[in-house]
């Protein structure tokens, strides 16, 4: 085994645009021994646009356990590896994570290539706040998990960032304005692409998101964070059953519908529903 450890390049691949591939990263991957890619096909086309010509292991989601070793070994025995995925950076949303911890563990140097990357692109043309910005990538597959997560981020001031699949766009949408309310959201669509569209509205006004997108390409959704509320009570039992009576019912003149006025000031004010729901239906009767 060689002395002298090889290095793992991460580097950095276009969304879209042939034309965002940097010099650095061509030259990189014309000089590395090897290149693992998440798809050996996809970027095979990549390579050859660009007449680089090496050795492809496959490195994705469902092999990456396998195929750490025999990556590793190349490492160790001298030879420097670059990891690419179909688009953006690597370990975004993407396999490579595992594989950077286990290279940093066997003191193996770790250099990454900046480059394009979607969330990022679409936060700064978004026209949101770009002080403060959650990326929370692709939200579960499991129903349970994507409330609490949604949940778990409701009040979260910061700009929040999404990918989801044309497939998913419609569910996640409706799930986002159930637990996180009526917010800003600009859905950025085909970046870099010849049919890039950012799309600057409200979750309320995407609830029917085939109105306002063509529901083909890769999104990446940019919401508005939490605006904090100064006038929110610190507990619940400092509004009585008057106060919820007359939050939803200034809601309800906005033109939010009955049920989610009432599950928002619940939100707010930390009470139950059924306690908000009582209270106005109690009202109506009156």
């Amino acid at each position: 085994m060689s002395e002298t450890k090889g290095t793992l390049y991460l580097v950095s691949t276009p969304i879209g645009n042939l034309e965002d591939m940097t010099y650095r990263a061509v030259r990189v991957l014309q000089e590395v021994h090897t290149i693992a890619a998440e798809d050996t096909r996809h970027s095979g086309l990549l390579l050859k646009h660009f007449d680089i010509k090496k050795p492809l292991i496959s490195y994705h989601e469902h092999n990456k356990e396998v195929k750490e070793e025999p990556l590793l070994a190349l490492l160790l025995a001298g030879h420097d590896v670059a990891l690419i995925s179909d688009a953006g950076m690597p370990a975004i949303s993407d396999p490579g994570a595992e594989l950077v911890q286990a290279a940093i563990e066997a003191a193996i140097t770790v250099v990454p290539l900046p480059g394009p990357n979607a969330a990022l692109t679409a936060l700064i043309a978004s026209g949101l706040d770009t002080r403060e910005f959650t990326f929370l990538g692709f939200l579960p597959k499991k129903s349970s998990h994507r409330q609490a997560l949604l949940e778990r981020v409701a009040s979260y001031t910061g700009t929040l960032l999404f990918y989801e699949a044309p497939h998913r766009l419609q569910a996640s949408l409706q799930e986002l304005y159930k637990y996180l309310g009526n917010r800003s959201i600009v859905v950025g669509r085909e970046l870099t692409k010849k049919f890039e569209t950012f799309v600057r509205t409200d979750l309320a006004s995407l609830q029917q998101a085939e109105d306002w997108l063509t529901i083909k390409g890769e999104f990446v959704l940019v919401v508005g964070g939490a605006v904090p509320d100064e006038t929110r009570p610190d507990t619940a039992t400092t509004l009585s059953t008057t106060d919820y009576v007359s939050a939803v019912t200034m809601l309800m003149e906005e033109g939010i519908p009955k049920k989610e006025a009432i599950r928002e000031i619940a939100k707010r004010t930390g009470v139950s529903r059924r306690d908000v729901y009582n209270a106005v239906e109690m009202a109506l009767r009156d």
